[in-house]
């Protein structure tokens, strides 16, 4: 199963993408013999300043077709790794080719795009800024992998 992230905002040289590029690669290598990647991040930018409504339909373009649509969203659930591990392995083994997570931009995710979503995800009761919650995605995704392949990485 593919993994996408789709995101508004574009990525800057620094430690954020230093991090997600190390933990792409992470995932890639253990996700690989799980049936899970590559995990690939599509970027979308608003340049006219249209908004959420504008950012919805950029990232609704940049959906792979028929994927399972995640939102990142401070209205989600709040899940422990080990049962996000158990949701990509349930999408997995249910036949899904892709599944894409979708991270706004500083005002959130439009209400209709939120509304297509199988399932929405917070990472906690605070709201993270764009990048950093891609870095946290991508971790949790290695996690995940790590977790699926039995690996000592993630400790309870």
């Amino acid at each position: 199963m593919k993994v996408h992230i789709c995101a508004v905002g574009r990525l800057r040289k620094g430690p954020e993408a230093a991090l997600i590029d190390d933990y792409t690669t992470r995932f890639d290598r253990t996700g690989r013999a799980l049936g899970l990647g590559p995990l690939t991040i599509a970027e979308v930018e608003d340049k006219k300043g249209g908004g959420m409504v504008a950012e919805a339909a950029l990232l609704e373009r940049a959906l792979p077709k028929g994927s399972v649509i995640v939102t990142m969203d401070e209205r989600g659930q709040v899940i422990t790794s080990p049962e996000f591990a158990e949701k990509l392995a349930g999408w997995r083994d249910a036949g899904r080719s892709d599944v894409a997570f979708v991270i706004g931009g500083a005002d959130g995710i439009d209400p209709s795009l939120r509304a297509q979503a199988d399932f929405s995800i917070s990472l906690g009761k605070m709201v993270w800024p764009h990048m950093l919650a891609r870095a946290m995605l991508t971790e949790q995704l290695y996690r995940a992998a790590s977790i699926l392949a039995g690996s000592p990485y993630h400790r309870v």
